[in-house]
């Protein structure tokens, strides 16, 4: 493309950019009554503006029109503050003339956030409907801890190993408070969205990568609490199990390749079974009519469900502080008793966390303190375990249904799993 071509192609994409923003304003104001001195031919003339700016002046010259274009603004809207119009198209104008210049330097970045800002200003009724009527303060605040967390602590924190035996990483452990909490949003999105007969199902999966424990812990609780929702949470719970397969396979991806590989046929076998069992389970709780739970006093199925915290702080740190204890303890034990009181330390973990546990072995493995098939005993050993916490949780909090339905699943995923290792033939994983 030749220099005129290009400079064409700039003036072209600002001038589009200026029609989609001013059309939306054009057609705001024509379902109101508030009258505004910009609209849609005043909003491409302002991206021209912006674009010409920068092709004859540079920087200096598109700053002197975003201050013109800042002034005017400023002063249409110093003349209808008696209508109490807000400041929303003035500020759209003053961001047109920057995105008109830089549709000049940048013409991909331009386009792109001219049409987000073309959707935020057509999506105002909903989006002032969500924050005022759906969203509620805690989740709110909850959603601004997050947002902390990521943004604002682990940009500073240092990616390097430090203590004993050099396996803690602050920038690893943070990252995986940040983990728990998204997770634990998407779950309470699901729940909010859907409602509770849909949405637990889908929380119990969502759930099940940070941990199947606590997952069929909270189910078991619900139903004890509401009866009515038996369904949706014991899919749930039957759900997690499946994610917690997945999430196995995804942290030995990550730590260790070796690890994955030799610990691939039992994860397959073992999801497969544990995701046949739950499926019929999960169907019924998707295609369960909402009036299940009629029978529940009013308010009782809604109420737990939409005061649930959006976010656990504390519950990232839990799973971050018991996963360092594990690569710890793990760690420790290998190098001062040998491989094979390591089986022992991995069990003892799997009553926390089958992932942690999982995580620490795999890093022996990546670090060369282990070979990738003696790491294979002690992961199957945190899952026996973990599985059997979980069992016990489902028979002590759930009731007779709820552990009717979600005791077998694990352990009929537990067997095909250890079955797998003893396969008399190996099943082709990687082609």
């Amino acid at each position: 493309m030749n220099q005129e071509a290009l400079i064409l192609f700039n003036l072209a994409e600002a001038l589009g950019i200026g029609l989609l923003i001013g059309a939306e304003r054009e057609q705001r104001m024509s379902q109101t009554d508030v009258k505004s001195s910009a609209g849609i031919r005043t909003f491409a003339i302002t991206a021209l503006l912006g674009a010409v700016a920068q092709l004859t002046g540079g920087v200096a010259l598109l700053a002197a029109a975003v201050l013109g274009v800042v002034l005017l603004a400023g002063l249409a809207y110093w003349r209808g503050r008696a209508e109490n119009v807000g400041l929303t198209t003035e500020i759209a104008l003053v961001m047109t003339v920057l995105l008109g210049g830089l549709s000049v330097t940048q013409p991909l970045v331009a386009a792109g956030v001219g049409v987000v800002m073309a959707v935020l200003l057509a999506s105002r009724a909903y989006l002032h409907d969500f924050v005022r009527s759906v969203m509620t303060e805690q989740e709110l605040r909850d959603g601004l801890m997050l947002a902390a967390a990521t943004l604002v602590v682990l940009p500073v924190l240092p990616n390097q190993t430090f203590g004993p035996y050099a396996v803690l990483n602050p920038y690893l452990m943070w990252s995986v408070v940040i983990m728990v909490m998204v997770i634990s949003a998407a779950g309470h999105v699901a729940v909010r969205v859907y409602g509770a007969q849909y949405g637990l199902a889908m929380t119990g999966f969502a759930s099940g990568f940070v941990s199947s424990t606590a997952t069929i812990r909270d189910m078991a609780g619900r139903v004890h609490k509401i009866p009515a929702q038996l369904l949706g949470a014991g899919a749930g719970a039957l759900l997690s199990s499946v994610s917690t397969v997945l999430t196995m396979a995804l942290v030995l991806a990550a730590t260790s390749l070796a690890t994955l590989d030799a610990m691939a046929q039992p994860l397959l076998v073992g999801g497969l079974v544990a995701a046949m069992y739950a499926a019929p389970w999960a169907i019924a709780a998707l295609r369960a009519p909402p009036t299940l739970a009629e029978n529940v006093p009013p308010g009782e199925a809604v109420t737990p469900v939409v005061q649930t915290r959006a976010i656990s702080l504390r519950a990232g740190l839990a799973f971050s502080v018991a996963l360092a204890a594990i690569m710890l303890a793990s760690t420790a034990v290998q190098q001062e008793f040998g491989p094979n009181a390591l089986i022992a330390a991995a069990a003892l973990a799997g009553l926390v966390n089958t992932q942690s546990a999982a995580i620490s072995v795999a890093l022996m493995v990546g670090s060369g303190q282990i070979a990738p098939q003696d790491a294979v005993l002690p992961i199957l050993a945190a899952i026996s375990t973990n599985t059997g916490m979980r069992v016990a949780l489902a028979a002590t909090l759930g009731g007779a249904g709820f552990a009717g339905r979600v005791i077998p699943g694990l352990l009929l995923g537990l067997a095909a799993t250890w079955a797998a290792v003893f396969l008399p033939v190996t099943i082709p994983l990687w082609g």
